[in-house]
């Protein structure tokens, strides 16, 4: 119990200072989430669902987060070019503009300054991922 709930605690702590890392961008980190995964993509597109299983999220709580991102246009809603029941989400250009600014100053501000060190990360990572990996999560 001790051990979960530090992971819970930590995780809270770490996601409320991201999110005030990303509050001039405009983003929560479950929106810059969102931009992230979708830079990654090859195309800079992906569907909706695949996007709520890539992230985890529940298909509402993704609904959530992209109908905010698409009122500040830095994504958007198109059709599948050969599904039409299928929606893509796609990154504008703004979205293209916001992310890389937004990826560096968490990885300024956040990540270089998490407290640990490079043994006690790689440590708390290799825990961390087998759970996931056990929790049927990708790495």
């Amino acid at each position: 119990m001790a051990a979960i709930t530090a992971v819970m605690r930590t995780a809270s702590i770490y996601l409320q200072r991201a999110d005030a890392i990303l509050k001039p961008h405009g983003l929560t980190f479950a929106r810059f989430e969102v931009l992230a995964l979708l830079g990654f993509s090859k195309r800079g597109s992906l569907p909706m669902s695949q996007a709520s299983q890539l992230l985890q999220v529940h298909a509402t709580s993704l609904t959530n987060s992209v109908d905010r991102l698409e009122a500040t246009g830095l994504v958007r809603r198109i059709p599948h070019p050969t599904d039409g029941r299928t929606r893509l989400l796609e990154l504008t250009t703004a979205g293209q503009q916001v992310l890389p600014a937004a990826r560096d100053d968490l990885n300024e501000k956040l990540f270089a300054r998490s407290n640990l060190s490079g043994t006690d990360a790689t440590e708390i990572f290799e825990i961390l991922a087998r759970f996931r990996k056990a929790s049927g999560d990708f790495l």
